[in-house]
């Protein structure tokens, strides 16, 4: 019985702290201007210079163009891939008692993980 009671206690504790919350209004959302440059905010989200990235893009001759959206997307896939190799290279020179990342790590790195394969070799 008294399992009862706080059951529905505790159902009417939840109608009450839903009808107390305030609804969220589509318009109270966070406004974003639409006319304000892309990549003003992209800056702040990437830590390589987009003009290299943008460069080496138009280096290739295949590319003719490339939207800001596309460099931007290069880049941070560059600067993830870049963070996570270098965390395994890193865990490789901590085993060697050490807090510099050498080559070896790198080469140790790339050899243990699958998602490296593609790098086999490049390094030499």
């Amino acid at each position: 019985m008294e399992e009862q009671e706080s059951a529905a206690a505790t159902a009417t504790d939840r109608e009450q702290g839903q009808s107390q919350s305030p609804q969220l209004d589509p318009e109270a959302e966070i406004e974003r201007p639409s006319s304000a440059p892309i990549s003003g905010l992209q800056h702040k989200l990437i830590r390589l210079p987009l003009s290299r990235i943008k460069g080496l893009i138009k280096a290739d001759p295949e590319v003719s163009l490339a939207s800001q959206e596309a460099v931007f997307a290069i880049g941070k896939a560059t600067e993830l891939f870049v963070e996570v190799i270098a965390k395994d290279a890193y865990s490789y020179a901590l085993l060697g008692k050490r807090k510099t990342i050498q080559r070896k790590d790198l080469d140790n790195a790339v050899d243990a993980a699958d998602e490296f394969a593609f790098l086999e070799g490049t390094l030499e």
